[in-house]
């Protein structure tokens, strides 16, 4: 999948949403982080996560992705030749 329009709904305090914000940072990706008030959740959050209506939400294009390491491991695979891999191969020994 190509590279679209990045957009992370999140909050500066959460280690979930910096997790991945230093993802995006290392694999080289633009993002526009888009700040979101817990106590009064935006209808952007809300769409994009209605079930747990929390943050980190990544959207991109028309696909919202919830949960930072589900996050983590989409980022992986869609951009696998921008920066290093984030994640071991699913081909190691045990």
């Amino acid at each position: 999948m190509a590279e679209g329009e990045l957009k992370l709904l999140g909050l500066w305090a959460s280690p979930f949403v910096m997790r991945v914000r230093m993802v995006l940072e290392q694999k080289g990706l633009n993002y526009e982080h888009l700040e979101q008030d817990l106590s009064n959740k935006s209808e952007l959050l809300l769409k994009h996560n209605p079930l747990y209506k929390k943050v980190p939400v990544l959207i991109h294009g028309d696909r919202s992705i919830c949960e930072s390491l589900v996050i983590l491991q989409y980022i992986d695979e869609n951009w696998s030749k921008t920066g290093p891999p984030l994640l071991p191969s699913r081909n190691y020994l045990i």
